[in-house]
């Protein structure tokens, strides 16, 4: 019952041409760093453009759409629960993803009734996400107890209620580091997201 599984070989083997899916984007370049995250999210539908060919690899990644991509790898189970946030729509395309991920604890919003849908999804959040998303696949998430996080010169900066989430991404290379930092409560673009997502589908299909 684990996720889309990430083939590093099959990754390091393409020939970054017209035959990958990123080519069809006129704001990409396979060469740089974001190869692996982006044509793995392309190839298996979990991302798309965002229209006239272009994929904004540097543009924010929403609240919504993350929880959205958790929502469709779980091939969209029929949702039962009542809609705990009062700024998550009826009827919007993120509507019952963000239902099922609340119930399953997977998001609890910013603790007001609201969760914030649209806003980008800083760096930490997603961490966080998919900490509790690896818990609720049954993903054992201890190596983040025995991870190290202090010397990222800003891993102070960290909120309270991500500091294991943020352990455990680091320990499990979801996160590298920007630049030598955490960047934690910087916005988390596309490509980042993307590259996160990646990372986090090879290390729970291990």
């Amino acid at each position: 019952n684990y996720v889309v599984a990430y083939d590093a070989e099959k990754a390091a083997a393409c020939p970054q041409d017209e035959t990958c899916p990123m080519s069809a984007f006129t704001d990409l370049n396979p060469a740089l760093w974001y190869h692996d995250g982006i044509h793995f999210c392309l190839e298996n539908g979990m991302m798309v453009g965002v229209g006239d060919n272009k994929f904004s690899p540097n543009g924010t990644t929403s609240r919504g759409m993350i929880v959205t991509i958790l929502y469709r790898l779980e091939n969209e189970p029929e949702i039962t629960a009542e809609n705990p946030f009062s700024d998550v729509e009826d009827g919007k395309w993120y509507t019952d993803a963000v239902i099922w991920a609340a119930e399953n604890k997977i998001v609890d919003g910013y603790g007001n009734g609201k969760f914030g849908p649209n806003d980008p999804i800083t760096r930490e959040q997603l961490a966080a996400i998919l900490y509790r998303y690896a818990q609720f696949k049954g993903v054992d998430v201890s190596i983040g107890e025995d991870t190290n996080t202090l010397d990222f010169p800003d891993a102070g900066e960290c909120s309270g209620w991500s500091v294991s989430a943020v352990q455990w991404a680091v320990g499990s290379i979801i996160i590298n580091g920007k630049d030598g930092k955490l960047v934690p409560k910087g916005d988390a673009s596309r490509a980042e997201a993307a590259t996160m997502l990646q990372r986090f589908c090879e290390n729970i299909a291990e």
